[in-house]
């Protein structure tokens, strides 16, 4: 009798254990988008993935990594293509290192500001660019998340109005050959740095400057240690939000049509927000002390260009591309 008594309570336990975490089942039964990034979680784009997080909620369970936190700057596309991750925040000069079609999007001076990059990957040119990542990678493009004109930023007080002026300078610059060839094209010494150590290689001299667009010295507080801020606006300052192709393939028409929404909403208010915080971060860093100004825009235009159209990349970019490109 006393067997059966604990069999019955055992079995009423077990039902009610089982109801009280149906509900939960059923939530993890949603596809896992796991997203990872190098910007910190006060990063305007931080906001721009929770937004987007939120909109697909009943169909997917985001999971959002910053900082380099699950991956390291750079290894993100990899991650995607071996199936470790399911999205994340990819850099252009990242896939030219696999597809050297890409470069073209690298080059200095090449987009006029956020509006020209938009309407790009919204043209038959950047679909061209945007197929390739898809068929070659298995990585779907949904958009390009701006975050700012990139400007040089300097710990010495040395005044620097054209290319010439930056000879001998370690300006730090992501690692990778096309981020080394930028910062080598503006006239400097490119230094390859992780992003989290710019602020101590700053601070100990390791590196003389660092290229960023505003937002970001502000974010990772870079001018504390600098004196000043170079507005060479010499690349459009952009990373290309992006999935897993198997996963988007996986999700069927309707859901896909529901992401592609949501990142859209998502990419177009991060642009307006860092459009607003780049006007107001001028005064901002004023006001600490740096020295703020534009340097002869034209001659680094000038000799950016240049150096691009004679080095080996243009061999690898679309025939009548940057026509295409300027055209718009």
């Amino acid at each position: 009798m006393k067997a059966e008594m604990n069999r019955r309570m055992f079995m009423i336990a077990a039902g009610a254990f089982a109801a009280g975490t149906a509900v939960p089942a059923f939530a993890q039964d949603k596809p896992k988008l796991r997203f990872s990034a190098v910007f910190s979680e006060q990063d305007i784009r931080a906001e721009m993935m929770k937004m987007f997080a939120d909109a697909i909620k009943d169909d997917f369970a985001f999971e959002g990594y910053y900082g380099g936190n699950l991956f390291k700057q750079g290894t993100e596309l990899v991650a995607i293509q071996r199936g470790n991750l399911e999205m994340g925040n990819i850099a252009p000069q990242d896939i030219s290192k696999q597809i050297p079609a890409w470069s073209i999007v690298t080059v200095g001076y090449l987009f006029r500001d956020a509006a020209h990059l938009k309407a790009f990957f919204a043209s038959d040119a950047g679909a061209e660019l945007k197929k390739m990542t898809e068929d070659q990678l298995g990585v779907r493009v949904l958009g390009p998340t701006y975050f700012g004109l990139r400007q040089v930023g300097l710990k010495p007080d040395k005044e620097i109005k054209t290319p010439a002026d930056l000879a001998g300078v370690k300006l730090r610059m992501p690692g990778g050959d096309a981020w080394q060839f930028l910062g080598q094209a503006l006239g400097a010494n490119p230094t390859p740095m992780a992003y989290a150590e710019v602020y101590t290689g700053l601070q100990t001299g390791a590196i003389d400057g660092q290229d960023n667009p505003l937002p970001n010295v502000e974010n990772m507080k870079f001018y504390e240690v600098m004196s000043q801020i170079v507005l060479t606006s010499h690349l459009v300052g952009f990373d290309l939000l992006s999935i897993s192709k198997k996963v988007w393939d996986e999700m069927g028409a309707e859901k896909q049509a529901k992401v592609q929404a949501a990142a859209d909403k998502a990419i177009d208010f991060s642009t307006e927000k860092h459009l607003t915080r780049e006007k107001e971060l001028v005064e901002t860093f004023k006001g600490k002390g740096l020295k703020i100004y534009e340097p002869d825009v034209a001659a680094f235009r000038k000799h950016v260009q240049e150096q691009y159209l004679a080095s080996d990349l243009a061999k690898e970019w679309p025939a009548g591309m940057i026509d295409k490109i300027n055209a718009l």
